[in-house]
């Protein structure tokens, strides 16, 4: 188990980081890995909407990963009706799900259903899209990898730590498994993958490794949300399309805290 989690983070770092650092144009390089985040969240999209359905929570499970996909292909391919654009975006899908209930035959479950979507369009889509805004971002090539590392060594040193010295559960009423010393060994990785970063963000140690500790405490809280959503559905993994982690969603949830958190913040720094 441990051998293919390593294994599988390390896919997920390296297919990103050469699809950035391809020596291509920096545009076709933004593009492709704006295409590898439309699949990742068309799979967690459909990962997610069947994980309410086995809950016994119908939803529309289509619309939404439609929906879902052309939020960041609307971002990837810089397409604005208006400067708030995803908030007018959210608001159609709203007004969308509303005009699908005029075609049931019973009102029962109405709120829940929309609901449902709804949320799973904002977390799912909308989260994860914001690499590409990042992508987009003076140096965004950089940005974009120090974000991806600092997230995914940290979920590799938590598990590392965790599995070799935990001893004291973190909350085991979400995820049994997580420790405390697995939540500390995972800051420290994130800490350290940001040092490592310091070249790519041109800011000082000290400041690069709050931004660490940050996203690192950030990408914990992702991983956590996501084990309380499994929990409640009763299941172990969102998926299996990846040996070790389980499906896509189980790979992405850290980073669907972590890319908003980083892109507001670089936003307001580099004004």
């Amino acid at each position: 188990m441990l051998k293919n989690r390593i294994i599988s983070s390390s896919i997920l770092i390296s297919v990103i980081s050469a699809a950035l650092y391809a020596d291509w144009h920096r545009m076709f390089s933004i593009s492709l890995a704006g295409i590898l985040v439309v699949i990742l969240i068309i799979a967690g999209l459909y990962e997610f909407f069947k994980m309410m359905e086995k809950k016994g929570i119908s939803n529309y499970k289509y619309f939404g990963i439609a929906m879902g996909a052309i939020l960041p292909l609307s971002i990837l391919f810089r397409f604005e009706l208006t400067k708030r654009w995803e908030l007018l975006f959210i608001v159609v899908a709203l007004l969308g799900l509303i005009l699908m209930q005029f075609r049931r035959r019973n009102n029962s479950g109405v709120v829940i259903d929309i609901s449902t979507t709804l949320f799973g369009i904002l977390y799912v889509s909308w989260f994860f899209s914001f690499l590409i805004k990042i992508a987009y971002l003076p140096a965004g090539v950089g940005l974009l990898i120090t974000v991806v590392l600092i997230t995914k060594l940290g979920d590799i040193g938590a598990f590392l730590i965790g599995s070799r010295f935990g001893k004291t559960p973190l909350i085991p009423r979400i995820s049994p498994k997580k420790s405390v010393e697995g939540a500390a060994g995972g800051l420290i990785f994130s800490v350290l993958a940001a040092l490592i970063c310091q070249p790519l963000l041109s800011l000082s140690y000290l400041h690069v490794a709050a931004i660490g500790l940050a996203l690192g405490i950030l990408g914990q809280l992702g991983d956590l949300s996501e084990s309380l959503i499994k929990r409640d559905c009763q299941v172990k993994d969102s998926g299996s399309i990846f040996p070790g982690l389980g499906g896509v969603l189980d790979s992405i949830d850290s980073i669907l805290f972590t890319a908003p958190a980083f892109y507001f913040y670089l936003s307001a720094v580099l004004k």
